[in-house]
């Protein structure tokens, strides 16, 4: 059984997100897209024993300032995901352990509601479980350049947001 390593940082002074809540849902959604999607990501034919991440919880500032300095956008974002794992084609597996990056989500954004448009989310706790789940398929390598592309990460995030009762939370 692969031990899953998640950790939470929250930078961000006006929502003091439940963390274990939030690493406890995390952990389900990615074990769900490993069962579902791990032969199509990035972990196929790897062989490990541990995954870490890390999620960060910020301001908008922040996610602007990171996207200026290491992605040359200079606009804010409600999620920025940095897959150290799937994106480096030098990535490598350190004491049996795949770390596969950092996701890095506004909460300011999150509070907004500014994506409940495309995440059919009612409530904020949704859309942060929502940026996440979003979040984890990127560290996994998938992404959405096409219509494609986009609509099959909408539909295995819907799939992964339902192991973890996403419309109870």
């Amino acid at each position: 059984m692969t031990t899953i390593n998640i950790f939470t940082e929250n930078i961000f002074e006006d929502w003091k997100v439940d963390e274990k809540d939030i690493i406890d849902k995390t952990r389900k959604m990615l074990e769900f897209y490993i069962k579902e999607l791990g032969d199509k990501s990035c972990l196929s034919d790897k062989e490990y024993e541990s995954i870490t991440l890390d999620i960060v919880f910020c301001d908008s500032k922040k996610t602007q300032e990171l996207n200026r300095d290491y992605r040359d956008k200079d606009y804010p974002a409600d999620i920025i995901t940095f897959a150290i794992f799937a994106d480096d084609e030098n990535s490598f597996i350190f004491d049996d352990d795949i770390n596969l990056g950092e996701i890095v989500i506004a909460l300011d954004k999150v509070i907004s509601g500014d994506n409940r448009d495309i995440s059919h989310s009612k409530n904020k706790e949704q859309e942060l479980f929502f940026l996440i789940s979003h979040g984890l398929m990127h560290l996994l390598g998938f992404d959405h350049r096409d219509e494609e592309e986009y609509n099959f990460v909408i539909n295995e995030q819907r799939k992964a947001l339902g192991s973890i009762e996403y419309d109870k939370i």
